[in-house]
């Protein structure tokens, strides 16, 4: 059994003395792991860093073993951001959500191409947070959870939506949510795509999203915890920026 592709590495964790087992996100296979041997020399050690576009020769005697994996680099992402607390804990973070929330083997073409683009402007600090923001709705809505924004839960209409019901993940007006307007999430205008926004109305949308994620993702997945580097992302995210990335 033998496959070649293109995919984004997600993981890599020593096996033996010389040898890495690692997970890679590609568009046909989904989340799928092997072993790359030398994975921790000189030469494979700075190439198996998270993020990094490979290509991929993956083989087995049987399709549901292991396998070894040639891996050859395309384009280091890590490299590029190494200066830049932010980016490292956003690429950290969606490397290692991806690694946590996908099933083994089972392709997500969309997502995938949305997980591109999204570290394809990892350089550019003013549009990274609002794709990262869009990047986590594609998540739930791929893996089942998405969110339904177009109407008040309520009342059906389209406008004033101000909350998220956090038990059904639907939009709620201000005037339908009523008396139940402190048990509802808030709902900031960027998640509803509306323009630009801030990092701080960036970092509120999230908190709604990491609900969903940990609330309603998580159970789902043996109620694993989220991992740290997306709340030392949200966390960097709500601090303000003096003199470029920190």
């Amino acid at each position: 059994m033998d496959w070649r592709d293109q995919g984004i590495l997600l993981t890599t964790r020593r096996h033996g003395e010389s040898a890495a087992i690692i997970e890679v996100f590609t568009e046909t296979r989904g989340r799928h792991a092997g072993v790359v041997r030398g994975g921790t020399s000189r030469k494979l050690a700075p190439v198996l860093q998270p993020g990094a576009q490979l290509d991929l020769a993956w083989r087995a005697r049987l399709e549901d073993h292991l396998g070894t994996y040639q891996v050859e680099l395309l384009r280091s992402r890590a490299g590029v951001i190494l200066g830049d607390r932010r980016a490292l804990a956003g690429l950290t973070a969606v490397c290692t959500l991806l690694a946590i929330c996908l099933p083994e083997r089972a392709a997500h073409p969309r997502l995938y191409r949305q997980t591109m683009l999204l570290l394809d402007l990892m350089d550019q600090p003013d549009l990274w947070p609002l794709a990262y923001l869009r990047w986590e709705l594609a998540l739930l809505e791929d893996l089942g959870f998405g969110l339904d924004l177009t109407q008040c839960a309520a009342t059906g209409a389209t406008t004033g939506l101000a909350y998220v019901s956090p038990k059904t993940g639907r939009a709620v007006s201000a005037a339908g949510a009523g008396v139940w307007a402190d048990r509802l999430l808030p709902l900031p205008p960027c998640l509803l795509g509306e323009g630009a926004a801030e990092d701080a109305e960036i970092a509120r949308a999230l908190r709604t999203t990491g609900h969903f994620l940990h609330h309603h993702l998580a159970p789902q997945l043996g109620d694993r915890p989220l991992p740290q580097a997306r709340a030392r992302y949200l966390d960097l995210l709500d601090r303000p920026t003096i003199g470029g990335p920190t």
